[in-house]
């Protein structure tokens, strides 16, 4: 074997593969830069819960900012494990946000070497490789996407028979690629890889999250989180490290200044105790702009979106099922308690739930439907009351077939000793649809129209549910438009009006709910079709609730006699934009009385997804800014318009008096022009006729 121990120590190796953590070596002295092959290794391993350690602003402020670099932070775990005792049930506790119970098995796959040799094209090259043995790392390899084929391609006079060499980059790329298209089957395939190699387990970790192993041989190790206790929703993604590793700036003081980590600390994290949650809408038309008409959850779908009054919504809710490990990780009970403002009403009978193997929602496993015959689920409404704003809710609650499909399907997890089991980490999806109400029921402008969705689950072993919450908000604005005439004294009820939206191609269809004062309805193709507006025939004023953001030309089309029509349209454009000034901030306490007042439901105090924003809109008219007007209260709804006629030119006027002049002006003028053709006629006859 030509890669020696002495040629390890030989050079300066730069990889530490944890985390995917790539580390930065300055300049050394030669002995603390190169590895001693004589000493041994050691992985230190703290597991703290991130997701109610995210809900304290202090143990937060330090996740957001906190970067692994393998040697020990004891000011991050003094935050981590504040002294708080946490009672776990049978006599145990845990200190701080520290898990106890998790193990994590570890196994060597593989020697670290250095290839120093001259290549086929006269290059020599100094570098790092870690050397795999074909008989054992067949299947680690496949399971992270790589073959042989994939070695790097070391000279003849290096190579071994049996062994192939891949370099940091390599492993890296293909563990995170493998992870990210297909995280659980990978966790599966790591797992089964770890236990036919008998991997070694850590103890699992005490009160302060806190486990280890110790005399380590040098070399790459793989690190699989092997069991969780039932509030972990995931395992943690499989990690590599390297032992040693190199320090991030190549003189770490904490290390008695050497350049190599022969104890490599980690703080693997991941989620406990809550899947994911997600709701977001769009507006059913794919002619409007909005979407392109497909099933896919990005098409169109968002937090925030506008429409108009009569407009047909298409609502879905994404959530990731926890992880479902055993009979005491299993769900026995998995429902959705979904809110809709009084102005937008459920259409009923349509909901449909997805279950998918992939986030984005495309590796389908199975459908169910609210008329399926075999119920995998139910669905009930009912309306909260004025205490609630008479808001509608819709509750979908999992069947025990939905739940026993759930936990124990086998069509996901086929392998032999899968960790996993039925929709674990799974993706759930339900899709339904609202009508918008064409009425003042709606909220018009930037308090828009809340719709919230709340998810109540227990496990098993649990003797409490849990829940989260998130909501989405549908907007939709005013038309204000005020009719004037020039001197006060026209009829606005002689007065038309036609609305066309050019950004979308159709033209408004309203209901009249009194004088001057409609609702959108529909969007149509035909100008035909389209509704004709009147102002109030007292006061001029012309509301057209319910339009959506886009532009318009509002078209005068008639006017009262004597007057002149506008020449031109009037162009309006509404602006509904997002506004960073405006988070959403929804806490799952500020929706636990949907759910139930009671002590059995524990909710993640502080929980908020930040990334929600509302929108805030604004207006032009002919290409000049206007200031919009509130509505009930809610800023930014109504459009202002003045439209005036002006008098045109005054032709003669008719009547009894009129027409006789006229008549004797005609008998005149038909008179003289007789005369005038008689003496033209006399001048013109011979002398001879004269006499």
């Amino acid at each position: 074997m030509k890669n020696t121990i002495k040629r390890i120590s030989a050079i300066v190796m730069a990889i530490a593969i944890l985390f995917s953590l790539t580390a930065v070596v300055s300049a050394a002295t030669v002995p603390n830069a190169t590895i001693d092959p004589n000493k041994r290794g050691s992985i230190d391993l703290y597991k703290y819960d991130l997701t109610i350690a995210n809900t304290d602003d202090a143990a937060a402020a330090m996740i957001d900012s906190y970067v692994s670099t393998g040697v020990r932070d004891t000011a991050f775990e003094a935050v981590m494990d504040d002294g708080t005792v946490n009672d776990l049930g049978n006599g145990q506790q845990s200190y701080g946000y520290a898990i106890k119970g998790v193990e994590f098995r570890y196994l060597r796959v593989a020697e670290i070497v250095t290839y120093s040799e001259t290549e086929a094209n006269g290059v020599h090259k100094d570098m790092v490789l870690y050397k795999f043995d074909d008989t054992k790392s067949g299947n680690l390899l496949s399971a992270i996407g790589l073959t042989n084929n994939d070695a790097y391609p070391v000279t003849a006079a290096f190579a071994e028979s049996g062994y192939h060499f891949f370099t940091s980059d390599t492993l890296i790329d293909a563990l995170s690629s493998a992870l990210v298209y297909n995280s659980t089957n990978v966790k599966n395939a790591l797992e089964a890889y770890m236990n036919a190699q008998n991997a070694a387990a850590m103890p699992e970790t005490d009160a302060h999250g806190h486990t280890s192993a110790g005399n380590l041989d040098l070399g790459l190790y793989l690190l699989v989180e092997s069991k969780v206790p039932e509030m972990v929703t995931a395992t943690v993604d499989p990690f590599f490290v390297s032992v040693p590793m190199t320090t991030v700036n190549g003189t770490n003081a904490s290390n008695g200044g050497e350049e190599w980590l022969y104890s490599v600390t980690v703080y693997p994290k991941n989620q406990t105790g809550i899947p994911t949650l997600e709701k977001t809408l769009r507006e059913d038309k794919d002619d409007t702009g909005k979407n392109n008409g497909s099933e896919a959850i990005d098409d169109g779908y968002d937090h925030n979106a506008t429409g108009s009054d009569g407009d047909v919504i298409d609502y879905q809710i994404i959530s990731k099922l926890p992880a479902i490990t055993s009979d005491a990780t299993a769900l026995t009970a998995y429902t959705f308690v979904d809110t809709l403002s009084r102005g937008i009403e459920y259409n009923k009978n349509d909901v449909v739930i997805e279950f998918f193997k992939d986030k984005d929602c495309t590796d389908k496993i199975v459908t169910w439907k609210e008329t399926d015959t075999v119920k995998k689920f139910a669905v009930a409404y009912a309306q909260l009351g004025a205490d609630m704003d008479d808001a509608t809710t819709m509750t979908i609650t999992m069947t025990a077939a939905g739940l026993s499909e759930i936990n124990t399907a086998a069509t996901v997890y086929t392998a032999a000793g899968a960790l996993d089991r039925g929709y674990s980490s799974c993706y759930i999806r339900i899709t339904y649809k609202a009508t918008v109400n064409s009425n003042a029921d709606v909220v018009y402008g930037d308090d828009g129209n809340p719709n919230t969705v709340v998810l109540t689950w227990k496990r098993s072993n649990m003797d409490y549910y849990d829940t989260l919450v998130d909501d989405c908000h549908f907007y939709t604005y005013v038309l204000d438009a005020t009719k004037e005439f020039s001197d006060g004294a026209g009829d606005f009820s002689k007065v038309n009006f036609k609305v066309q939206n050019t950004t979308d191609g159709y033209w408004v269809k309203a209901r009249l709910e009194s004088d001057g004062l409609y609702y959108v309805t529909d969007h149509v193709e035909n100008e035909e079709d389209a509704t004709v507006f009147v102002p109030n025939s007292e006061t001029g004023k012309l509301l057209i609730y319910g339009l959506e953001d886009d532009t318009y030309i509002i078209t005068e089309v008639q006017t009262d006699n004597g007057y002149t029509l506008l020449r031109d349209g009037i162009t309006m454009v509404i602006y509904a934009e997002e506004d960073e000034n405006r988070p959403c901030g929804i806490y799952g306490t500020d929706v636990l009385g949907l759910v139930q007042n009671d002590p059995r439901y524990r909710t993640f105090d502080g929980y908020k997804d930040l990334a929600h924003v509302m929108l805030t809109a604004s207006a032009t008219i002919d290409n000049d800014a206007v200031q919009m007007e509130e509505n009930e209260g809610s800023d930014n709804a109504m459009v202002p318009v003045t439209v005036i006629n002006t008098r045109g030119p005054e032709l003669p006027k008719t009547g009894d008096d009129g027409v006789w002049r006229y008549g004797v002006y005609g008998i005149l003028l038909m008179t003289a022009a007789a005369c005038l053709i008689v003496l033209a006629i006399r001048k013109k006859k011979p002398r001879s006729e004269e006499r």
